[in-house]
């Protein structure tokens, strides 16, 4: 839980690095409640509202904490970019996201502390 909050109080950094850890618990703290909005959703009935609202709230820090994780592999945030390609663009987004970051420092910064 605190690498899903670490992300939320660096909520529009773009600079920097984040360790595949980081990156990944946010990815997996965001998926777990976004399934318990959607369950929320349903039982109330609200057509998605409750969930759409959070995806609005959490698409920035998303973005940065992606750019940080691009970052830390030797990639520009730009890269994100990718992800309009269809298929090979995902899968290209989530090979350099599981990559090990570069080791030391790199042009983004001090290597993260996982």
């Amino acid at each position: 839980m605190n690498w899903y909050l670490k992300v939320l109080q660096q909520y529009a950094i773009f600079s920097g690095r984040a360790g595949r850890k980081e990156f990944w618990m946010f990815v997996l703290f965001n998926l777990i409640i976004s399934i318990a909005l959607s369950v929320i959703n349903s039982i109330m009935g609200t057509w998605g509202i409750i969930g759409g609202i959070y995806a609005l709230l959490v698409l920035i820090p998303a973005l940065a904490v992606s750019a940080r994780r691009l970052h830390d592999v030797g990639k520009s945030g730009w890269m994100l970019l990718v992800g309009f390609i269809p298929l090979i663009g995902a899968i290209w987004l989530i090979v350099l996201w599981a990559s090990e970051g570069q080791p030391g420092s790199n042009q983004y910064g001090q290597q993260s502390n996982e």
